[in-house]
């Protein structure tokens, strides 16, 4: 763009062609910034944030914060990226970010007028982001100093408009700093400076822009940030409406479910004749589940154990490798069954033999069509001397039509920070399917299964096998009480039991979950296990290494020959 001496754009036409001869001292000077390359072009990108622009932001909120607490560390940045990608957005200049505008949607019901910046953001830690509220809080602004002049605010502002009412939000609201205020605040009030910036006697660097941008003051809030010493710790309570509102909008189909009903099965261990025969089993369940509507079915790990007894193997680690190749027919008839039952199945869990490798593998089968995996990651000593068994190495947090969820296998229940993890990623349901031989190896699940859904603040499904099957060496005998468990506050369950089975009986539980409850409780239980972590002094997170821990397990007895009788054992006895 050509550019005045004064650095303002020139009017059309003022670039133009040097004449013949010589040019005084000042006209070259001139004529020089008239150059294109003398001044860089601009080439303006709008886009989301990511991950790698941390390096960017956090140079810019030290040039702008210098006088405050700075820049934000890098976990609360990760953090509010992960809540809601879609609400942080920035300018780039040439491939840099020179400027950013970060949001969380609230149920502002919850927080009202009076609330201050560190309770409405969770004190960094933005659990307060709730994608089924009604109101954009902007989180912060800000533009690289030398960018200022390009008027980005405006621009992200725009974007933040755009934002609100593709996702129908009620309005836009934000604290703003009102930095100029500290020059008259031993002569005038807070209200009476927003007044008269308000009537444009006064300039405030902020609120002047804000009040341009079409909001209005609903409120000047004392505390909100007590360290802003150029606010004297006022903030103006912005507001931005929403005009193209619909508060009757709903989406005819699709909506994010509050109430989900689920079904589990308690499944009875039987010889069964052929795979066909295995097959009629599956579809009475899950035709039966499905019959009472509701959205998935559980079923238990290794519920597919019968088919151990067509391999005519002699040992059992032959036997569970002759077992992994009924696993993937098994697995075509779920997803098939999911699609024309409208439910999704939960597999329990099957063996999966692969590159030379045994894992305990559970399916998620959607109604939609898709499916998905968790590899068991903890695997039991003798699970690995016995069978000679791996543990897998990633855990997922899935996405389906009645929110987020979460399989932990058996064993894998019993390591708190998995499902902690979980949490973290959005998850509102665990799904636990178990395989046990005695009511003490049976009570460690279930104990360690509610402890989850009291620490997580949310539900707990866990189902296993009943009956024995006499031909098949280390999984003859089961104990098994499905159930289904909740956090424990006076809106749920006096006992923290949704549902509960007759033990070691095979049928189904069909329970009916609020997650509108979750939500409740987070932001006023009793207590509140997420909200109340002192992330000050820990914190939980994946390391994407692989351990020895495998290797250590299986050095006692890595792929047992046929030929070796083994003992009696019970492999998977400890969950």
């Amino acid at each position: 763009m050509a550019t005045s001496s004064n650095g303002k754009a020139a009017p059309n036409g003022a670039h133009h062609h040097k004449k013949s001869g010589k040019l005084g001292p000042a006209l070259t000077a001139i004529d020089e910034r008239l150059t294109p390359t003398a001044v860089p072009a601009h080439k303006l990108v709008l886009r989301q944030l990511r991950r790698n622009d941390f390096k960017a932001i956090k140079a810019i909120m030290e040039k702008v914060y210098s006088n405050m607490e700075g820049a934000w560390a890098q976990e609360e940045y990760n953090a509010l990226l992960k809540k809601f990608p879609e609400g942080q957005i920035c300018i780039e200049d040439n491939g840099q970010v020179v400027a950013a505008a970060l949001a969380i949607i609230v149920d502002y019901s919850k927080f009202g007028d009076k609330h201050t910046y560190a309770k409405i953001t969770g004190h960094g830690k933005f659990d307060t982001h709730d994608a089924e509220g009604d109101t954009l809080y902007g989180v912060d602004v800000f533009v690289d100093p030398e960018y200022r002049s390009l008027r980005l605010g405006r621009r992200l502002y725009d974007a933040r408009k755009e934002l609100c009412e593709s996702l129908n939000l009620r309005a836009m609201v934000a604290g703003g700093r009102i930095p100029g205020y500290a020059q008259y605040a031993g002569e005038m009030t807070p209200a009476k400076y927003v007044e008269m910036v308000r009537n444009k006697e006064l300039v405030d660097p902020i609120l002047t822009f804000q009040l341009s941008n079409e909001f209005y003051v609903r409120k000047i809030i004392r505390g909100y940030l007590p360290y802003d010493s150029e606010s004297k710790a006022y903030a103006t309570l912005l507001e931005w409406i929403n005009v193209y509102y619909d508060e009757e909008f709903d989406k005819l189909i699709g909506n994010q479910k509050s109430n989900v009903r689920i079904g589990i099965v308690q499944w009875q261990m039987r010889a069964t004749k052929s795979l066909e025969d295995f097959f009629q089993q599956i579809e009475f369940f899950v035709d039966t589940v499905s019959g009472y509507k509701a959205d998935c079915v559980l079923f238990p790990e290794f519920f597919n154990a019968p088919m151990m007894a067509l391999t005519n193997e002699e040992s059992a680690s032959a036997a569970i490798r002759g077992m992994a190749a009924f696993t993937e027919p098994i697995k075509v008839r779920m997803m098939e069954l999911a699609v024309s039952y409208n439910i999704n199945v939960i597999a329990g869990s099957m063996p999966v033999y692969e590159d030379g490798k045994l894992y305990n593998v559970s399916y998620l089968c959607r109604r939609d069509g898709t499916v998905d995996e968790q590899y068991k990651l903890h695997v039991t000593p003798d699970e690995a001397s016995y069978w000679g068994m791996r543990g897998g190495d990633k855990i997922k947090c899935f996405d389906t039509d009645f929110g987020k969820i979460g399989i932990l296998v058996c064993y894998d229940v019993e390591f708190p920070e998995l499902s902690r993890i979980l949490s973290d990623e959005g998850m509102k349901i665990l799904f636990v399917p178990f395989w046990t031989d005695t009511k003490n190896a049976y009570q460690r699940v279930r104990i360690c299964a509610q402890a989850r859904a009291i620490e997580n603040e949310c539900y707990v499904a866990i189902t296993g096998s009943v009956g024995n099957l006499p031909r098949v060496e280390n999984m003859d005998i089961q104990y098994s009480q499905s159930a289904v468990f909740s956090p424990s506050d006076f809106a749920f369950p006096h006992d923290a039991i949704v549902a509960e089975a007759t033990p070691n009986t095979e049928m189904t539980l069909i329970a009916d979950l609020d997650l509108d409850l979750l939500k409740d409780l987070n932001s006023s239980g009793a207590v509140r296990n997420l909200r109340d972590r002192r992330k000050d002094l820990y914190s939980v997170s994946w390391i994407a290494k692989k351990t020895e821990r495998d290797d250590e397990l299986l050095a006692q007895g890595e792929e047992r020959q046929p030929a070796v009788k083994p003992s009696r054992r019970k492999a998977v006895a400890a969950g």
